[in-house]
């Protein structure tokens, strides 16, 4: 035998066995590791968009909020939808950068404070922040929370 070839044949044998034990514990934490994240991910998404269609409900139903983009009692009303809120039916009412002018879409509505509820048909107004109960008590649209 060559001597290259002895000391692979040596490099070979001093190999400590890999312990089977070891590798089913590093496999066994690997699919818990995933299965945590996989739990995480889909309650996560759960969560944030399980307003989807009752902010989708509020929007067939003509029901408008007035807000603005500074205004903290808006910011307020939009977290409580999390992000079901891109289906609500805002209409946004300040000017970018400047919390002193308010857009004409909501003068013409003769909107003075924010958020403002507006109920069809008859028009009915709510001023300030509604908790999402009320708002589907008075719109028959569902919650299902």
């Amino acid at each position: 035998m060559s001597d290259l070839r002895k000391e692979r044949q040596q490099a070979r044998v001093q190999q400590p066995e890999r312990d089977p034990a070891f590798l089913r514990k590093v496999i066994i934490a690997a699919v818990i590791v995933a299965a945590l994240g996989v739990t995480y991910y889909v309650g996560y998404r759960h969560r944030m968009h399980r307003y989807d269609n009752f902010a989708r409900c509020l929007s067939q139903r003509n029901v408008k909020m007035y807000g603005a983009w500074w205004c903290p009692h808006c910011i307020e009303q939009k977290k409580w939808f999390g992000d079901s809120f891109e289906y609500a039916p805002y209409i946004e009412c300040g000017v970018p950068g400047d919390t002193t002018q308010v857009l004409q879409v909501c003068r013409d509505a003769g909107i003075k404070h924010f958020p403002t509820w507006q109920f069809p048909p008859t028009g009915e107004r709510v001023e300030g922040e509604m908790p999402l109960g009320d708002l589907s008590m008075r719109t028959g649209c569902p919650l299902n929370e």
